[in-house]
């Protein structure tokens, strides 16, 4: 089922998430990873965190699959990652320009680092560690950020975001548009 997303002044996306318990209800659990992939897939996203449906649960998922013809090494490249935690982080950072479901038609430049390692639950329910880097890495930031309730023009220039700061009023007061089902709450 394709979920509402939620938008920029919505209090679910300023919490942070809490950890995801597999074992209280795994075919509900199941639900909601097939809706969130669903409604990434449907609002033509690459990634989707739990707040962004309005459940505040440290889940995830991506899909690179749309951008493989900018990056060929994302041709297969899906996760669904519960309760992600980062273990390292390299120095080296590098600069991109990020949008989201979230905050629709804003896209702006974000410094992250250029490479994680991250420990999570996959979709089959067993634990994983696994290393990202380039555009996964960052796709796999972005979301991540959003179960620690920030978003990623939270991350711009202070000029930058005083550009953006009508874009965004706008959104918090309901005046957006999108392709997709959004909600504000």
């Amino acid at each position: 089922m394709v979920l509402p997303i939620y938008v920029y002044g919505s209090e679910v996306l300023r919490k942070v998430a809490e950890d995801v318990d597999i074992n209280e209800n795994p075919e509900q659990l199941k639900q909601l990873i097939a809706d969130m992939i669903e409604t990434m897939h449907s609002a033509d996203g690459v990634g989707l965190a739990a707040p962004q449906v309005g459940v505040s649960k440290r889940l995830l998922v991506v899909d690179g699959k749309d951008l493989s013809d900018s990056f060929p090494e994302l041709k297969d490249f899906h996760r669904v990652m519960i309760n992600p935690v980062v273990l390292s982080e390299s120095e080296q950072t590098c600069e991109y320009s990020e949008g989201c479901l979230s905050v629709p038609g804003i896209y702006a430049d974000v410094t992250r680092p250029e490479s994680i390692k991250v420990s999570y639950i996959n979709g089959d329910f067993e634990q994983v560690e696994e290393e990202f880097s380039g555009f996964a890495c960052r796709m796999v930031q972005h979301e991540m950020s959003h179960l620690d309730g920030d978003l990623f023009v939270d991350r711009v220039a202070s000029i930058r975001k005083k550009m953006i700061s009508k874009k965004l009023n706008n959104i918090a007061n309901g005046r957006v548009s999108a392709r997709y089902k959004t909600k504000l709450k």
